[in-house]
């Protein structure tokens, strides 16, 4: 590089001296051919003042404190893309710090609420990395069609005010339906918001389909005004007809083997459903009654504090298909924005919410997986839950092993913690950190010079700049968790135990 450096410099010193335009064609001809580069770029190059050799180094935006307190935020909200946590960041801060979870610098803060979604993603690509890859879920058949019912296909749903649901039935049976009875999740979401609910069912029968529907009805913030279901015959049948009779409820279903026409439950049959339970086998009253718990807390915690995308356009060009998305709101925020509900249910909503600890919630659900991993029979591991009081380690470290969501967890390993060499930084680490301490900023190149000229017996070639690189990043990294929370571990320790219900 410096040798091609001197070449331009001495080139364009001669080019710019030439006065006839032959001499500057020749000049330019004899360089084109030397570096190979374009004439048009080598014209660019002799026209133009020589940069500097050593370009100034841009300051790092994001540092070791706000990727610590990335972390954590990306935790409390179950591990979610990138483009979902930048518009749940400033609910969550808000929400943590209300109930004492975080307390961070201003500094850190104004970042966290800055980061675009490519940033996160690039932030958190080891811990993702670290946390395994996560199989897609299994997909069913429909049953026989029943004419008596309207068909309604995905294309056709429009924008519906809040109340009508797709509905839909998981299998919890371990892959093979065998061996009596297993447990099944029933699982409706609006179409306007995306508000998910779920009930356990102990078994797969028409009355305890409508006794699920009807329990979810009355916890749900809005009227029921639609229900849409495949061609299960759970489904096809006079008891659930006569129950949409009844209270004028818009029945239709999708047409027969189309999973597409029911797009929307599919689609959190495996972010809700799947992710949270698994693909274990549940059966009996004890797991249908834990996993009635865990959808208790999770329903919270999905419609309060998961952003998810909603399909805005969908445009086929031959085979080329182009999708546009609304920017990613939660479901309670997609109904307090919506013109079509009521301002006094508005109001209930965020009284509800200004109410929730998403901590608290996560914690439960944890909880209730750890006991739901038990009862299956696909044991995937011990769930890891939680401890309130130890929240801040947890979720500082749970991306390495502590925790893994049912669908991705793997087989653990050995991790490998001893040395396979004498560490060159025993003696002079005193120096480096006093150094760090001083001046937080400096690189552990410049770090290598000092202690060059500090003690030139230990360091004679340099060659140990990459261990000095690793060294300092796990010092500042030590550094940051500590000033993201110090403060908050201090104010957990003098309230003393917590209990989580």
């Amino acid at each position: 590089m410096a040798t091609r450096r001197e070449l331009k410099d001495a080139i364009r010193e001669r080019y710019r001296a030439a006065t006839e335009r032959r001499d500057r064609r020749k000049i330019l001809e004899e360089f084109v051919r030397v570096t190979g580069y374009h004439r048009k770029h080598a014209l660019r190059v002799l026209n133009h003042a020589s940069t500097s050799a050593f370009p100034r180094r841009r300051e790092r935006l994001y540092d070791e404190a706000v990727h610590q307190a990335l972390i954590v935020l990306w935790e409390a909200a179950d591990r979610i893309c990138g483009k979902r946590l930048t518009e749940l960041i400033p609910v969550l801060i808000e929400a943590m710090e209300c109930h004492g979870h975080l307390q961070l610098d201003p500094v850190v803060r104004s970042r966290l609420l800055d980061v675009s979604a490519a940033t996160i993603d690039r932030m958190l690509r080891r811990e993702r990395e670290a946390t395994g890859r996560v199989r897609r879920r299994r997909w069913g058949t429909g049953s026989a069609v029943r004419q008596s019912v309207p068909v309604r296909t995905f294309a056709e749903w429009g924008d519906p005010p809040p109340g009508y649901f797709e509905c839909d039935l998981v299998e919890h049976c371990g892959g093979v339906k065998d061996g009596g009875n297993f447990v099944h999740t029933l699982t409706l979401t609006d179409i306007h918001s995306g508000w998910t609910e779920c009930a356990a069912l102990a078994v797969r029968e028409q009355s305890l389909v409508v006794e699920g529907i009807r329990a979810i009805a009355s916890r749900i913030p809005f009227a029921l005004r639609g229900l849409d279901t495949d061609n299960d015959s759970a489904f096809m049948n006079e008891t659930l007809r006569g129950y949409c009779n009844h209270l004028r409820i818009e029945w239709t279903r999708s047409r027969a083997y189309l999973k597409n026409d029911q797009a929307w439950v599919e689609q959190k049959n495996g972010a809700v459903v799947r992710r949270l339970a698994g693909y274990g086998r549940l059966s009996g009253l004890n797991a249908s009654a834990t996993l009635g718990r865990l959808y208790q807390s999770a329903r919270l915690y999905v419609n309060f504090f998961q952003p998810s995308f909603k399909l805005a356009s969908k445009q086929r060009d031959g085979a080329l298909v182009r999708k546009r998305y609304h920017r990613p709101l939660t479901p309670c925020q997609r109904l307090l924005a919506s013109g079509r509900f009521d301002e006094a249910a508005k109001q209930q909503l965020r009284e509800q919410f200004a109410a929730l600890d998403p901590v608290a919630l996560l914690t439960t659900i944890r909880a209730a997986q750890h006991e739901l991993s038990t009862l299956s029979n696909r044991d995937t591991g011990d769930a890891g839950a939680l401890d309130k009081p130890e929240y801040l380690a947890a979720f500082a470290t749970a991306w390495h092993s502590d925790y893994r969501a049912p669908r991705g967890r793997r087989k653990t390993t050995t991790k490998h913690w001893w040395r396979t060499r004498i560490d060159p930084f025993a003696d002079s680490w005193p120096f480096v950190e006093s150094w760090l301490a001083a001046e937080p900023n400096l690189a552990a190149s410049e770090l290598l010079i000092r202690l060059r000229r500090q003690v030139p017996d230990l360091y004679p070639t340099g060659a140990q700049l990459r261990t000095l690189q690793r060294r300092v990043k796990g010092w500042r990294a030590e550094r940051a968790r500590q000033l993201v929370f110090a403060a908050a571990s201090a104010e957990y320790a003098a309230l003393g135990p917590q209990t989580t219900s």
